[in-house]
């Protein structure tokens, strides 16, 4: 009998030890060691929002005693998937140091329950920011129910609330018109995948120009014709102003310009002239758009930050950025009043963040949740040096950023070089929609290798049911469209 059970006790080893490589453990009596930590141990620019922090080690691992972790005595959630601690925890408070600890035994190996060693991680949230405080960090949820724009027009009341009632369940596709005022991208996604995306997204960055026998915002017959073949409408504005007052030479780069964003609020100053004349032309073509009961995913004043919080430190890449955060939310705020005063009701509002990990955090720029709809990012890799950003890396800032501005839906609003949308996904990025840049070299061959988002990357990414295409959308958005 002793020896039956020997044999048996043997063979359950074997299948044990088999059973925890085949799972992807490590042989039963490994100690499990952390190899990362998304906060940096004594980093002092922390985000308020941060929301949690990510400990990665080196093999599967479980909980032991969860009231062993702990953050600087705030209460925290912790939980496991595979590989990754993920300590959640609630607001921090500006210019505070916080260490995280997770004593021995708090985590052992999934296989063998062998207790990893004491671990600890220190940071220092940022210290408070001048002015208002635009924003209230916290868990994502709770989502505004209605447009920010004041008595909508039907048609984009009926999208704001379609858009809710996808979002964390389904992603949006779309679109950057070549230029500016085309569906030329749409029309190449189409060619390959046989799908259209669900938004196009149009440029008014020409607008002093306008309108010319090249290009005329007044015609429009590019987005009408999106709009009726039941086509979500996107548009944004690389707002160009003059170099100098005076000047017939434009630019958006503020190295070249004299044009200052504090003085577009001040009523008298040339930058207030020239900026109240430009949203006058702008809110006549959309006016036109609204006329036909067009609703616009509007995104103006975009990555306002620039480089301001990151790494480099060099400052603003548009005017509209050069005088900070103050007078960009004053300038945001002049836009969206002047907009309404002028009786444009059918735009949705999106707002671009720098932010890509918590210590360049650039949400004194949030113009606030009274004036914003959706939080866009920004997100490019370099396909010339192969960098393609992980999908890992887009949920880690897809994390932070929902949880700086929680109440506020979140889009991928401009990208290029980076993992599919399905991969994406699959990582817990769910973002409301996502938008390669156009390549201005496209020449639509079958060979052409699109610089931000190729054949089979659009390929790979419709194959997600998750993933919306112009003939997905239901037809009560448009209901306007036989007319």
């Amino acid at each position: 009998m002793k020896r039956t059970l020997f044999i048996l006790s043997a063979i359950c080893s074997i299948l044990y030890s088999c059973r925890s490589q085949s799972d992807g453990g490590d042989p039963i009596g490994t100690v499990p060691s952390v190899e990362s930590v998304s906060v940096e141990d004594g980093s002092e620019n922390t985000a308020v929002g941060l929301g949690y922090v990510d400990i990665n080690y080196d093999i599967p691992i479980l909980i032991k005693d969860t009231s062993l972790i702990s953050l600087s005595g705030m209460t925290v959630k912790p939980s496991v998937a595979n590989m990754r601690l993920r300590v959640g925890f609630g607001t921090l408070e500006y210019g505070t140091s916080y260490t995280l600890s997770v004593p021995a035994g708090a985590v052992v190996g999934k296989y063998g329950s062998v207790p990893a060693a004491d671990f600890h991680v220190s940071f220092t949230t940022v210290p408070k920011p001048g002015g208002d405080i635009p924003y209230t960090p916290g868990e994502p949820g709770d989502y505004s129910q209605s447009p920010v724009t004041s008595d909508p027009i039907n048609n984009a009341k009926l999208l704001y609330d379609y858009l809710l009632s996808i979002y964390g369940g389904k992603t949006l596709s779309g679109a950057m018109a070549k230029v500016a005022w085309n569906t030329d991208e749409a029309g190449w996604i189409y060619k390959w995948t046989g799908k259209y995306p669900a938004i196009a997204t149009f440029d008014y960055i020409h607008l002093p120009d306008s309108p010319a026998n090249w290009i005329d915002y007044s015609d429009i017959t590019p987005v009408l014709d999106w709009w009726n073949a039941k086509g979500l409408v996107g548009a944004g504005w690389h707002w160009i102003v003059p170099t100098y007052e005076g000047s017939t030479s434009y630019t958006y780069d503020p190295s070249k310009t004299d044009f200052k964003p504090s003085n577009v609020v001040v009523d008298g100053t040339w930058e207030n002239k020239v900026a109240k004349a430009d949203l006058a032309k702008i809110s006549s073509y959309l006016l036109l758009l609204q006329d036909h009961n067009i609703p616009v995913i509007w995104r103006p004043l975009h990555e306002a930050a620039g480089n301001t919080y990151t790494q480099w430190k060099s400052g603003a890449w548009f005017w509209w950025g050069r005088d900070g955060a103050e007078a960009y939310k004053a300038l945001w705020r002049f836009m969206f009043d002047y907009f309404r005063d002028a009786g444009v009701r059918n735009l949705i509002w999106v707002w671009v963040t720098q932010t890509s990990e918590p210590g360049d955090s650039d949400y004194e720029f949030y113009p606030g949740d009274d004036y914003v709809d959706i939080v866009g990012r920004d997100i490019y890799g370099d396909k010339s040096n192969d960098y393609i950003v992980s999908s890992a890396d887009i949920e880690s800032q897809f994390e932070t950023i929902t949880h700086m501005i929680p109440h506020k839906m979140a889009a991928l609003s401009e990208m290029g070089s980076v993992d599919n949308i399905s991969k994406q996904r699959d990582a817990g990025a769910e973002w409301l929609y996502f938008m390669p840049w156009y390549d201005y070299y496209n020449d639509y061959t079958e060979d052409y290798d699109h610089l931000y988002a190729g054949i089979s990357w659009w390929r790979q990414s419709f194959l997600d049911s998750s993933v919306l295409t112009r003939s997905d959308l239901p037809s009560a958005l448009f209901p306007d469209w036989n007319k």
